[in-house]
C-alpha cells in the first residue's frame, strides 16, 4: 500500500478509538481529508484508500486540482475550509459541496447569489473565533446567533454548524475545554431555534480531545498527506496567479 494509505488506516484507527473511548457511535464522525498543498495524485492515492471527503483552503489551487480530478468529482465531497474573499466567491460557490469557514454575511450572500441554478444546496458552518485569537479569523461567539439567523435565511444555502480552528495547545485537558466551548454555542443557538447538527473542529494534533467534546466532523492534513511545503514553495503563494 501507498504511505498515504497506510496514514489514512492510522487516523481512522485513532478516531475509531476516540469515538468508542467516548462512548459515541463512530458513524457520528467523519473525516476530512485536507489534501491542500498537495497534487492531484495524492488525492488519488487516498481515494482508491477509500477515501472521499477533501478539504482545501486555497482558491486558485483547487480549481486547478479539481479540474484534472473531475473523473472523480461523481463520487467525491469538496470542503472549502479556509478563509475566503468575495471576489472567489463565484469559484467555490460552482466548485465547492461544502464551506466552513463563513464569518461574515457578505460572504454568505455572495455564495448565495453565485451558487448555480440546479445545484444542491451549498452546505455551510459558521467560523468561530472561539478563543479570541487576534490574528484568526472568525466571528466573536457573542456574534455568532445574529450571523446564523442570517445566513439561514438565504437562498440555495444550508447553515449545518460551526468550525473552529483555536490556537494550539499540548495539553488535552486545555483542547477539550476550548473545543467544549464550541459545542456549548452550538447548544445554545439550537436552544435560540436554529437547527444545528455539524461540529468541524479537530486536525491531525487534537482530534481526540474534539471527539471528546462532541465534534461531528475532525479536518486531517498533514498525518494522512505528511508535511507540507514551506510557504515559499506552495502554490497559492503567488497573489498575482490568484483566480478574479
Amino acid at each position: 500500500m501507498s504511505s498515504i494509505a497506510d496514514h489514512l488506516l492510522a487516523v481512522r484507527a485513532r478516531l475509531e478509538r476516540a469515538v468508542l473511548d467516548c462512548g459515541r457511535d463512530p458513524k457520528q464522525v467523519r473525516l476530512i481529508a485536507v489534501s491542500k498543498t498537495f497534487p492531484a495524485e495524492a488525492v488519488r492515492e487516498a481515494y482508491r484508500a477509500g477515501q472521499r471527503a477533501f478539504g482545501e483552503s486555497y482558491v486558485q489551487e483547487a480549481v486547478e486540482k479539481l479540474s484534472r480530478l473531475q473523473d472523480l468529482r461523481p463520487d467525491t465531497e469538496w470542503h472549502f475550509i479556509g478563509p475566503l474573499q468575495s471576489n472567489k466567491a463565484k469559484h467555490v460557490a460552482a466548485h465547492f459541496d461544502w464551506v466552513h469557514s463563513i464569518d461574515r454575511l457578505k460572504i454568505a450572500q455572495r455564495l448565495s447569489d453565485l451558487r448555480p441554478a440546479g445545484a444542491a444546496a451549498l452546505q455551510l458552518c459558521i467560523q468561530v473565533n472561539i478563543d479570541a485569537q487576534p490574528t484568526k479569523s472568525g466571528v466573536a461567539p457573542e456574534d455568532a446567533l445574529d450571523l446564523a439567523l442570517a445566513v439561514q435565511a438565504l437562498p440555495r444555502l444550508r447553515l449545518r454548524g460551526l468550525m473552529c480552528i483555536p490556537a494550539p495547545q499540548k495539553d488535552p485537558r486545555e483542547q477539550r475545554e476550548v473545543f467544549a466551548r464550541l459545542a456549548n454555542l452550538m447548544h445554545d443557538l439550537n436552544r435560540a431555534g436554529l437547527q444545528l447538527d455539524t461540529l468541524s473542529m479537530g486536525m491531525s494534533d487534537d482530534l481526540e480531545a474534539a471527539v471528546a467534546a462532541g465534534a461531528t466532523v475532525v479536518r486531517v492534513g498533514t498525518a494522512i498527506f505528511g508535511a507540507r511545503p514551506p510557504v515559499s514553495a506552495q502554490p497559492h503563494s503567488s497573489p498575482s496567479s490568484e483566480l478574479t
